[in-house]
């Protein structure tokens, strides 16, 4: 069972890559950033963004944490097959465990880290503290991200609404600016994310009204 979960992981991970490729990617970065590339990040965004995000090249190799549920499995494939490096474990169940094997993976490889951090199942938009103590106990920057996809499918019964950006269109990624995690909390890392959200969407709109503008009237 555990070999045809990794394969069917593998066959979703191609099919994402391809997939991602196609995308016309909108990047905004807080200045900032710049400034902090020096230190370790670790991003944090609301589960249902993800989508776009793996379409962003990211700037150092990133490590995420993925439980050791069967479905688990079939996402640590996939997402090693888009680059990222996968640590197992539970970010709810032995949670402190996973922090600690992910902190160390971070140490080891000199590596960012990669949160979704309303999960594993919610509530939606609620950030927990795990991306937070992965940034204090690796003396890094937790770094909030937003993304809009436009034009795209939405999966009404997932309970993040996970959405899915259409091949071929164009989808907005925002990274604000850089937080301390010392003096961090969770409600104000969610208003972050929300703000980085906000932006993503403003920037998609800008661009489609642009377009519109742009477009020759018919007679």
């Amino acid at each position: 069972m555990r070999l045809l979960r990794t394969f069917q992981g593998l066959v979703v991970g191609v099919v994402a890559w391809a997939w991602l490729r196609t995308l016309r990617l909108t990047v905004i970065e807080h200045p900032s950033l710049a400034e902090a590339s020096d230190r370790p990040w670790v991003l944090a965004f609301f589960h249902g963004t993800q989508w776009p995000l793996l379409a962003w090249k990211r700037p150092h190799a990133t490590v995420v944490l993925v439980s050791h549920s069967s479905d688990g499995a079939i996402q640590a494939a996939a997402l090693s097959v888009l680059g990222l490096r996968v640590v197992r474990g539970s970010s709810s169940r032995g949670g402190v465990r996973g922090l600690v094997e992910l902190v160390r993976s971070m140490r080891k490889d000199a590596s960012d880290a990669a949160f979704a951090v309303d999960g594993p199942r919610g509530p939606e938009g609620v950030a927990k503290d795990g991306a937070i103590v992965a940034a204090r106990l690796r003396g890094g920057l937790v770094v909030p991200m937003g993304a809009s996809s436009p034009s795209g499918l939405t999966l009404t019964r997932a309970w993040d609404q996970f959405r899915i950006a259409w091949p071929f269109s164009r989808v907005s990624v925002v990274l604000g600016a850089p937080l301390d995690p010392r003096t961090l909390t969770s409600v104000e890392l969610s208003r972050a994310i929300e703000d980085a959200n906000r932006l993503a969407w403003a920037v998609s709109e800008a661009h489609h009204d642009s377009r519109a503008t742009a477009a020759p009237r018919r007679a």
